[in-house]
C-alpha cells in the first residue's frame, strides 16, 4: 500500500472508526484503503481521472467517475459521517457551493488545500511570477487550480456560510506541524486542514 502523507494521516486520526466516509477526489483510494483497514471506515470516492480510478480499483476502493463540478446532488443528504475533500478545494468551479454540499450529504467536512499566504507564494508575486513551491508544483499554464486562496480567505469564507470550524491545523513545507505555522500560520503554514460542521 503507498504511504500515508503527512495530511492524509492527520485526516484519518480525525475520523472515528467505524465511520461512513466520501472522499471526492479521492486519488488512487490510499486514505480510503487506509481508514477501511485500520478504522474500519466504509464508503467510497468521487475521482474523475481515468488513471487514478483504475489505481483505486487495484486499492479495492469503490470509486465512481465523475467530475465535482457537477455537483452532488444525486447524493442523499445525510448520508456519511464524514465528506473528505483533500487538496481539490482550489480546483472546483464553486469551491463554495460544494463545501454546502459536503455539509448536506455529511455530518462533517474535513478539507484541506494549499496556503496561497504561504511565504514562499508572496515571494514568488514579489518578483512577478506565479508561485511554484513544493505544494503548488505546476506553472500557471498548466495548473488544474482556479481558486487560490489563503487561510484568512478560507476562514472568512467559513464565516460568511456560517460554518463552525471544529478544528484548524497548519503544516510547513514539510508537511508537519510546526511552531511557527501554529503561530503564524497564515504567512509560514503551507498547508491547511480543515474540520468543519454547520452551526
Amino acid at each position: 500500500m503507498t504511504p500515508l502523507r503527512s495530511e492524509l494521516r492527520m485526516i484519518a486520526d480525525w475520523i472515528r472508526p467505524g465511520s461512513h466516509v466520501l472522499d471526492l477526489g479521492c486519488g488512487d483510494g490510499t486514505l480510503l484503503r487506509y481508514l477501511h483497514e485500520q478504522r474500519q471506515a466504509t464508503g467510497y470516492g468521487l475521482e474523475i481521472a481515468q488513471n487514478k480510478i483504475v489505481k483505486a480499483i487495484a486499492n479495492n476502493i469503490n470509486v465512481i467517475q465523475t467530475d465535482l463540478d457537477a455537483g452532488l446532488s444525486e447524493i442523499e443528504s445525510d448520508s456519511f459521517d464524514y465528506v473528505v475533500m483533500s487538496e481539490t478545494l482550489q480546483a472546483v468551479r464553486y469551491p463554495d457551493k460544494l463545501i454546502d454540499e459536503m455539509l448536506r450529504i455529511g455530518s462533517e467536512a474535513i478539507i484541506t488545500f494549499p496556503n496561497f499566504g504561504h511565504w514562499r507564494c508572496r515571494m514568488e508575486l514579489f518578483y512577478g511570477r506565479m508561485p511554484v513551491t513544493p505544494s503548488l508544483p505546476d506553472t500557471w499554464y498548466n495548473t488544474p487550480n482556479i481558486h487560490m486562496c489563503t487561510i484568512h480567505d478560507f476562514e472568512q469564507l467559513c464565516q460568511d456560510m456560517n460554518l463552525r470550524v471544529v478544528q484548524r491545523i497548519v503544516v510547513d513545507r514539510d508537511h508537519e506541524p510546526s511552531i511557527t505555522a501554529r503561530l503564524l500560520p497564515n504567512l509560514m503554514g503551507e498547508v491547511a486542514l480543515y474540520r468543519l460542521q454547520n452551526r
